[in-house]
């Protein structure tokens, strides 16, 4: 096997390994960038409703305290306003969906469904945990969601809550008298879930690992393809020659050229000395023919 084969097969042999490496490590590094970007939109929009379920509580509810006494207004509860906001969001952009899944809710739309059932629990028999973060499969695709407990802190949530006599007439009227009512201070009856799938955030970290590759390995032909003209003109070229020279030395053919070189170099140095024993050999044959 000819030198420059053998240093083509090791360099194919390293190119594959790196390339196999690099790739392993930037597709991981790039999905857990778009895990993490899809993670951070998605705390964003779940402080974006923190912040609607805060302003409605603080300014709007006392606007509409007296008009509540006549006809029940949903817009003065923080949760419905929170959802009505992000369902405005969810119209331009389907990609997120957030619900306040609730045990026990007032509103129907608000019940938790199985696997939300399931996180209202672990907030439920967990009360340092403050936030859940996970993935799961849906009809769309992998979907990441981010939760936070509903926790009962304010007193002033009972007045509604508690039961259904001391809840507001026009709620009862409302709603009904079945759901939303035995709820207590401090006790978590639900949960916010902020979902947003990670299919687009992949593909794009699919194509960017693609793009990475595609140059990776153009980098590694193009370096090889300089090594392997580097390697003919320094290396395989000279020692072609000088072993053609040398076989023909041999072979007794005592007017075989010079090999010239000017280089100080491990080939210039094998050169000097095929230079040496050439003309050892010649005044060696000299002196067997005298």
């Amino acid at each position: 096997m000819k030198l420059l084969v053998k240093f083509n097969l090791l360099y194919v042999l390293a190119m594959t390994l790196g390339v196999a490496t690099s790739g392993l490590i930037v597709r991981n590094l790039l999905q857990a960038n778009a895990q993490d970007e899809v993670l951070n939109s998605a705390r964003l929009m779940m402080e974006k409703a923190v912040a609607v379920r805060a302003y409605t509580s603080k300014q709007i509810t006392p606007l509409l305290e007296t008009q509540m006494k006549y006809e029940f207004l949903p817009q003065s509860v923080p949760s419905y306003s929170a959802v009505e906001v992000l369902s405005a969001v969810q119209a331009k952009h389907p990609e997120f969906a957030y619900k306040e899944a609730t045990l026990n809710p007032t509103n129907p739309r608000d019940r938790a469904a199985g696997w939300e059932v399931d996180i209202v629990s672990q907030f439920r028999n967990s009360a340092d945990l403050k936030e859940f973060v996970g993935q799961r499969d849906t009809p769309a695709g992998r979907s990441l969601f981010i939760a936070r407990p509903l926790r009962i802190t304010d007193p002033a949530c009972l007045r509604c809550h508690s039961s259904v006599e001391a809840a507001p007439k026009t709620m009862v009227d409302k709603y009904g008298p079945a759901n939303g009512f035995g709820w207590n201070l401090n006790e978590v009856i639900g949960a916010q879930i902020m979902s947003v799938p990670m299919t687009l955030p992949l593909e794009r970290a699919d194509r960017s690992f693609q793009v990475f590759i595609g140059a990776l390995v153009g980098v590694f032909v193009a370096v090889g393809v300089l090594l392997n003209a580097m390697i003919w003109f320094v290396v395989v070229r000279p020692v072609t020659r000088l072993s053609e020279l040398a076989d023909r030395v041999s072979q007794g053919d005592l007017d075989a050229p010079e090999f010239a070189t000017g280089s100080r170099d491990e080939i210039g140095v094998l050169a000097q000395s095929f230079a040496r024993m050439r003309a050892s050999v010649v005044q060696a044959m000299k002196m067997l023919e005298a």
